[in-house]
C-alpha cells in the first residue's frame, strides 16, 4: 500500500505544528529497524534525563544474564528492603517476596516498577551498584555514546544521561539479539489476581502497527518514549524526549512513524550522527511540573484519561490498511486533528503474572542472598536509588506519615523490663499508699500506643 504524497506533507506540517505547540525542545528521532538509517531527527545526540526508559537496558542487561546462563526466565528475584523502599510507580511487595524473572520483567515493562527493577538488579548482579557498572559496559559494547547509567530504574539522578539516538540503538538491540523475547515489549495490561494494570504506551492500539516499546516520565526529563511499529513488514523505531504531556509524546510518534514510513531515503546511519558523549541534561521541571501546578511528581503518572473522538468510517474506507494521522487542512490543522484522532484508550485481554517461585522450579535463586541484607545507608545526591522530594508523593512527605520511620524496636523491647521495674516499686509502695498503688498502674498502658504506628509503614509500599 503506498502513501500519498498529500498525507506526507500533512504529517510533515504536523511535526512544524508540535513545534509550535511547545515541543520544540523535545529530541527525536525515527530510525528503519533493519538498516540503521535514521529517517528524520532532531537533536538526536543531545543529552536528556531517560526517567524509566532507563528499564531497556534494565531489561537488556537482565535478559543478557538470560543468555549466557548464568539465570534463567523462571529464576527467582528476592525483594530486598532497599528494593521495597523505592518511590512509585511499584508493585509495592514485601521484603522477602519472591517473583519469577520472566513476571519481574513483565511487571516492569507495563507497571514501570521502581521496586521490580531494583529486584532484577540485586538478582543480576548482586547490588545496584554492580548492575550500574554492568548497564555502562553494555553502552558501551552498543555504541551508546551520549549514555551514562546510575540506577536500574530511571529514578532522578543528575548523573543518569542518555539520548534519543543511543535509545534507537538499544531498541534495536532487543529487537535483534532478543527476538524470542519481542512481545515483553508489547503488552497492553497485566494482571495480578484482581488487579489490572495497562500499558503507558499510547500508541498500542491506536496507531496501526504499533506493537512496543517503553515510555519514561519524571519532571526533570518530561515525557519520553521509545516505540516501534510495523508496516508492509518493515519495522521502524520512533524516539520522542521531553514532551510537555503524554497525548503530546503520543502524536509526536505517530508524526513520526508516518513521516518514516513515506519515507524512501535516510539522512545517514544512526552511527554517523556526531557525538559530544554524556554533557549535562537540562532540567525541564520549571516547564512540566511547577508553572503546570502540579505539587508533587508521580514518577510514571502518564495514563491519558481524556478520551478522544476516532477516525470516521469514510476516512478509514479511503485508506483500509493505515490512517494518516493528520487532516488535509495544512499545518494550522495538523496538530490540533491529530488530537482528536487519538481515539479512546483500547480494551486489552491481559498477560496473568504471579507472586512466587515457578510451580516445580528447583534451581538456585541467586537473589535470595541478598533479600535478607540491611538496606544500605542512602545519602540524598549521592546513590543513583535515592528519590529526591520531588519523586513522591507529598502525603509521605507529612510529620504524620513519617512518624512511623521510627522504628519501635527499641521503644518496644525495652518497655517491658521497664514496666516491670515499676511494678516493683508500686508493689513496696503499695503498703504504704495502697490507694495510689490502684491509679499508677491504669496509667502505664500508655506505652501501648508506641506499637501502633506499625499498621502504618504499610501503606507506604502502596504509594
Amino acid at each position: 500500500m503506498g502513501f500519498s504524497a498529500r498525507g506526507v506533507i500533512c504529517a510533515v506540517l504536523g511535526l512544524g505544528a508540535l513545534a509550535a505547540h511547545g515541543a520544540q525542545a523535545a529530541p527525536s528521532l525515527v530510525v528503519d529497524m533493519a538498516s540503521g538509517e535514521v529517517l528524520h531527527q532532531e537533536e538526536a545526540t543531545r543529552s536528556w534525563y531517560p526517567a524509566s526508559l532507563t528499564k531497556l537496558m534494565t531489561a537488556y542487561v537482565a535478559l543478557q544474564a538470560v543468555r549466557d546462563g548464568r539465570m534463567s526466565m523462571e529464576t527467582p528475584l528476592a525483594m530486598s528492603p532497599r528494593a521495597a523502599r523505592m518511590a512509585p510507580s511499584k508493585m509495592g511487595f514485601k521484603p522477602g517476596t519472591e517473583v519469577t524473572l520472566d513476571n519481574a520483567l513483565k511487571m516492569l515493562m507495563v507497571k514501570s516498577a521502581n521496586d521490580i527493577a531494583v529486584a532484577i538488579a540485586e538478582g543480576v548482579s548482586g547490588s545496584v551498584e554492580a548492575f550500574a557498572e554492568d548497564m555502562n559496559r553494555a553502552a558501551a559494547q552498543l555504541g551508546m555514546r551520549e549514555s551514562r547509567f546510575a540506577n536500574p530504574n530511571g529514578l532522578p539522578d543528575e548523573r543518569q544521561v542518555t539520548s534519543a539516538r543511543d535509545m534507537a540503538i538499544l531498541g534495536r538491540a532487543l529487537f535483534h539479539q532478543f527476538p524470542e523475547h519481542a512481545e515483553l515489549f508489547g503488552i497492553g495490561a497485566l494482571k495480578l489476581g484482581n488487579r489490572v494494570m495497562p500499558t503507558h504506551n499510547g500508541l498500542i492500539g491506536r496507531y496501526p502497527g504499533a506493537d512496543g516499546m517503553k515510555t519514561g516520565f519524571t519532571c526533570a526529563a518530561g515525557f519520553n518514549i521509545v516505540a516501534s511499529a510495523v508496516h508492509g513488514g518493515r519495522r521502524l523505531i520512533a524516539v520522542v524526549m521531553g514532551s510537555p504531556s503524554a497525548a503530546d509524546r503520543t502524536i509526536h510518534a505517530m508524526a513520526l512513524f508516518d513521516k518514516g514510513f513515506a519515507s524512501g531515503s535516510g539522512q545517514g546511519s544512526l552511527t554517523s550522527l556526531p557525538s559530544s558523549g554524556p554533557m549535562a541534561a537540562p532540567n525541564m521541571r520549571q516547564e512540566i511540573c511547577v508553572r503546570r501546578g502540579k505539587t508533587q511528581m508521580p514518577v510514571e503518572a502518564e495514563d491519558m484519561t481524556t478520551p478522544l473522538l476516532t477516525q470516521t468510517a469514510q476516512e478509514m474506507s479511503h485508506n483500509p490498511e493505515r490512517a494518516f494521522l493528520f487532516d488535509q487542512g495544512g499545518a494550522a490543522g495538523g496538530a490540533r486533528s491529530a488530537r482528536a484522532r487519538l481515539g479512546p484508550r483500547p480494551h486489552f485481554e491481559p498477560v496473568a503474572v504471579y507472586v512466587g517461585r515457578a510451580p516445580g522450579y528447583s534451581g538456585p535463586s541467586p537473589a535470595n542472598a541478598y533479600a535478607a541484607q540491611k538496606p544500605a545507608k542512602i545519602t540524598a545526591g549521592q546513590t543513583p536509588i535515592e528519590a529526591d522530594a520531588n519523586a513522591q508523593p507529598l502525603r509521605g512527605r507529612t510529620r504524620a506519615a513519617s512518624r512511623p520511620l521510627k522504628p519501635a524496636a527499641a521503644a518496644a523491647a525495652p518497655a517491658k523490663p521497664k514496666t516491670a521495674a515499676k511494678a516493683t516499686k508500686t508493689t513496696v509502695a503499695a503498703k504504704a499508699a495502697p490507694a495510689k498503688t490502684a491509679a499508677k498502674p491504669a496509667a502505664k498502658p500508655a506505652a501501648k500506643p508506641a506499637v501502633k504506628p506499625k499498621s502504618k509503614p504499610k501503606a507506604a509500599d502502596d504509594e
